[in-house]
């Protein structure tokens, strides 16, 4: 029970998020990715509203080098630090957020640890990237497009998405070819970023 308890502890990177050392580099990763979610930017086909940020880029980068325990954590603080500075959403878009973020993180840095080689990391963030289009998928249409609704009508949100989209008719049709497809481009977006900087920072963050 004991060997038990000590594997899943490493695997998931329990101790990372216990320990000063490790609680110093999540803290340093989650104010850069709570920077970071201030640089947004439209993408082209995409409605307005969906605006590309890369604040998952340190979390995937923490969870791949300290373990899926500390990708979340980063997420959850940056989420966190959003919600009590500058929100607007009144926690529910931060929520959405970080569902979105760890439905990247957890698998990327799972498959990651179970294969400790390029190959690894680049199954996983393929699977994550296809759970980041689901649950933001989910996540927009049950949380975030029923609270926009209440602050303009739901059908000047499709107008709007439309415009932008001509394959965009209704609700569902907004999350099939607007927020599924958006999510799963700032996944392989956030994926590459990660590919080229991992070597890099990688050693500075498993240093103890």
């Amino acid at each position: 029970m004991n060997r038990t308890s000590t594997v899943q502890k490493g695997f998931f990177g329990f101790r990372t998020v216990t320990t000063a050392h490790g609680l110093v580099k999540i803290s340093i990763l989650s104010v850069l990715a709570y920077l970071i979610m201030f640089i947004e930017m439209p993408i082209l086909f995409f409605p307005g509203f969906l605006k590309m940020d890369l604040s998952d880029l340190p979390a995937l980068i923490g969870g791949l080098a300290l373990g899926p325990a500390a990708g979340i954590m980063i997420e959850l603080v940056k989420n966190l630090l959003h919600f009590l500075t500058k929100t607007t959403t009144g926690g529910v878009g931060e929520f959405a957020n970080f569902l979105i973020g760890i439905s990247l993180i957890i698998p990327a840095s799972a498959m990651y640890r179970m294969k400790k080689k390029k190959t690894g990391a680049i199954i996983g963030l393929i699977i994550g990237a296809i759970c980041m289009g689901i649950v933001g998928g989910l996540a927009n249409y049950f949380m975030l497009l029923p609270f926009y609704a209440k602050v303009m009508p739901l059908e000047q949100i499709i107008a709007i998405s439309a415009s932008a989209n001509g394959a965009i008719k209704d609700i569902k049709t907004l999350v099939y070819y607007g927020v599924i497809p958006f999510n799963i481009i700032k996944a392989i977006i956030i994926s590459i970023f990660t590919i080229s900087l991992y070597k890099k920072l990688s050693p500075i963050l498993k240093e103890r």
